[in-house]
């Protein structure tokens, strides 16, 4: 929402009637249930925002949430009945900040929102080189992460909107379902597309794109399935790698389809639990330190690595596992644990090896983590990301690898690293 329509908002009632929401054929996506139940709870210039209604919405809710607590306080102070047309309510003393005050990260995410949007092409796109269907469903999620949804009437959730049509176009998925063949993002593409579609149900604008975003989805969780049942070694049983028949698997692969299947579960989709038991299986045998019969590792403090058998853990391998171990329920898990205190001793560095796709891990593992190593990572994120914001809004990667995949990539990822603070996409919800 612009700053005119804040102004507006408190010199006038006109807002007070959200637009109305398309609820789609298959029903709200039940995980965004969770999610409006809990930004109510959530007193933040964003949060405040329940999915499933518009900013203007939002911005009423506020203004009528405050109304009713100025009541009832006074209610409550004088022992007496107020009712709301007759009350008397003593003037207030202006807070030196408003609570809706916009702080550095509420300002880095819109100025990145504005860049990424800039970015769209004319066919609904939104990419700055290779991979266009995988760095689109990137910016999708970037844009939902601070809230805004495809139903928004502003110029953000019109873009989204295109964007989103643009990924469900039949040319973008082949007749097995797989997405990562037409922009060549092989099945790191096809695992993030189809993580951004499951997130997504339930929040279509049309009974038809509904339907369309449900048979792809299912489409493609049918071949991720497929795919993981691939003959392979003991040691790559449960995971993925670069393409569907592949016969061996990683650990970066493998995370963005677990995350994929966790997700379209928590939907409704048909995803037996086996495939996901299978997938934390695989996880487990990719820690850096061996396991005992029990399960227990016998060092303390470890990390997650590449491969299975491989001993020295990496930043981004050690914060994927961290994030997709928890998204699976093992919170408990003395893995979880270690490589939570792991990451604590090997923080992000931005010149790091993949910075921005470990610390895209890492803000979100760390904040499930809880305690201290929320607040200790939600700092650290913070300072290094607000720093190195470029003037458009966007980011620019420092090695090379990743600053080859183009600045909507690198501005996506860091917008869902300094997101964590809204809560709104199910998938990393506590």
């Amino acid at each position: 929402m612009s700053n005119q329509q804040d102004d507006n908002l408190t010199s006038s009632f006109r807002w007070l009637t959200p637009p109305a929401v398309h609820v789609s054929a298959s029903g709200l996506n039940p995980a965004w249930n969770q999610t409006w139940a809990n930004q109510t709870a959530i007193f933040s210039h964003r949060a405040l925002a329940p999915v499933g209604i518009s900013k203007t919405g939002a911005n009423a809710q506020r203004l009528v949430v405050l109304c009713a607590t100025v009541v009832c306080l006074f209610s409550i102070n004088s022992g007496t009945t107020v009712f709301a047309q007759d009350a008397a309510v003593p003037a207030l003393t202006a807070p030196t900040v408003s609570p809706f005050q916009k702080d550095e990260v509420d300002i880095a995410a819109d100025k990145a929102i504005a860049f990424l949007v800039t970015q769209q092409k004319d066919d609904g796109s939104i990419h700055t080189g290779r991979h266009e269907t995988t760095m689109t469903a990137l910016a999708i999620m970037a844009l939902a992460s601070v809230g805004i949804q495809p139903v928004d009437p502003s110029p953000e959730g019109r873009a989204m909107n295109r964007a989103l049509d643009y990924v469900l176009q039949q040319d973008r998925q082949d007749d097995k379902g797989y997405f990562g063949q037409k922009d060549g993002g092989r099945m790191y593409g096809h695992g993030i597309v189809t993580l951004m579609l499951t997130e997504m149900l339930g929040m279509s604008t049309s009974d038809e794109q509904d339907k369309l975003l449900h048979d792809r989805c299912q489409k493609a969780i049918d071949l991720i399935l497929s795919s993981q049942k691939e003959d392979k070694p003991v040691n790559a049983r449960g995971g993925w790698r670069y393409n569907p028949n592949s016969r061996d698997a990683d650990l970066s692969a493998s995370v963005w389809q677990l995350m994929a299947l966790r997700s379209a579960k928590n939907d409704g989709l048909q995803v037996p639990g086996s495939a996901i038991r299978d997938a934390v299986e695989y996880l487990k045998r990719s820690y850096s330190s061996p396991l005992d019969r029990n399960g227990l590792p016998s060092d303390k403090a470890g990390g997650f690595c590449y491969e299975p058998g491989q001993r020295h853990a990496t930043y981004t391998m050690t914060a994927a596992g961290l994030l997709a171990m928890q998204v699976c329920g093992e919170y408990d898990s003395p893995l979880v644990a270690g490589a939570a205190d792991w990451l604590l001793a090997h923080p992000p560095k931005w010149k790091e090896r993949f910075c921005m796709y470990g610390t895209y891990y890492y803000a979100q593992g760390m904040y499930q983590r809880g305690g201290d190593h929320a607040k200790t990572a939600g700092t650290l994120v913070q300072d290094m990301l607000l720093k190195e914001q470029r003037d458009d809004g966007s980011w620019e990667a420092a090695n090379g690898e990743e600053r080859n995949a183009g600045h909507v990539y690198s501005t996506s990822l860091a917008v869902l690293s300094l997101s964590v603070k809204y809560h709104y996409l199910p998938i990393y919800q506590k």
